[in-house]
């Protein structure tokens, strides 16, 4: 009483599962590489916002003693809070 429609339908969707749970689970390590990559770039890139606000603050503190520098600076000086 073996009904082979049954049993071809149930290991074609079987089989259709298992090439799912393969094409997501490579879809993972991509995604997994890609953000590991963009993380290090991010954090790459803070590191560099850090470096040029503590020369920033550098120069703003120069610019106290020496005020031919201040033109100079006025662009990257950041708006009064009102």
């Amino acid at each position: 009483m073996k009904c082979e429609t049954t049993n071809l339908f149930l290991t074609f969707v079987l089989g259709a599962l298992v090439l799912l749970g393969v094409i997501f689970a490579l879809q993972t390590i991509f995604h997994s590489r890609d953000f590991r990559s963009l993380q290090v770039q991010a954090f790459m890139a803070q590191g560099n916002i850090n470096r040029m606000n503590l020369l920033l603050n550098d120069a703003a503190e120069y610019s106290k003693t020496h005020p031919d520098l201040k033109p100079l600076l006025q662009p990257f000086e950041k708006p009064a809070a009102h």
